[in-house]
């Protein structure tokens, strides 16, 4: 059984599983197919890694893919409260709960085109370096590269590899100007993004220029009426 069948089986096992998964477990839901030992070589043996699934969804996003393309970043935290702590099992914020957890974050980007849905590509946010606090004095592992790194080096990769899309689709904190900057100077694409209450906007070229700007929550924006609005460290103007 080749590589890519077995682990397929394996994601469906773990999918649809409601109590503790094992090897032994898998095996002897298909007895006469899969050993035990064969799951085991398979986690132990291979590295799943972005090249890894490019090559299981490559043929897939070729058959579907277009123009009107689009790729979705998304961050989520699968809690693990109580695995030990390490470099991958940390404290994360979780936006959805408004708190920090300790579990594993994973940035990851889907390939939406012709109604099919891909995974496109992964980063999993690890906490390397010890920092301290100079206010508190308390010490915390932090990651040495930020979630927008990870972002611009996912759509620098769809790029890298020509895939046909339109517009990236994100949230909130995605959004950083030199995200923005980086879709539209270097990757020459566009995208939809909430932005945070607070950013600092212009809503004219002069208010820019003049340095005019206000919060985002103090404007006035009516439905249905699109708006021309300026980002601070944003060189373009931005539609809402």
């Amino acid at each position: 059984m080749t590589t890519s069948r077995l682990l397929d089986l394996y994601t469906d096992y773990l999918l649809c599983s409601f109590g503790q998964t094992t090897a032994t477990g898998l095996a002897a839901l298909l007895p006469d197919q899969i050993s035990h030992d064969q799951v085991t070589r398979m986690l132990s043996q291979n590295t799943f890694d972005q090249k890894t699934l490019w090559k299981i969804v490559k043929p897939h996003i070729r058959a579907c893919e277009s123009p009107k393309g689009v790729l979705i970043l998304d961050d989520s935290v699968e809690e693990k409260p109580y695995t030990d702590e390490n470099e991958i099992i940390c404290w994360h914020f979780d936006h959805c709960l408004g708190r920090s957890v300790k579990g594993i974050n994973l940035l990851s980007c889907v390939y939406h085109s012709n109604e099919m849905n891909l995974p496109l590509d992964f980063e999993i946010v690890t906490k390397t370096k010890w920092e301290v606090d100079p206010k508190t004095g308390k010490g915390k592992f932090v990651s040495e590269v930020t979630k927008n790194d990870l972002a611009r080096a996912m759509i620098q990769r769809a790029k890298d590899k020509q895939i046909s899309f339109q517009y990236v689709l994100m949230d909130t904190w995605f959004a950083a100007a030199d995200t923005l900057v980086f879709m539209k100077a270097k990757v020459k694409k566009d995208f939809v993004t909430a932005l945070k209450s607070n950013r600092r906007v212009a809503t004219s070229l002069e208010s820019k220029k003049s340095g005019k700007w206000e919060r985002l929550d103090q404007l006035h924006f009516e439905s249905g009426c699109p708006k021309t609005i300026y980002l601070e460290s944003v060189e373009f103007a931005i539609l809402t």
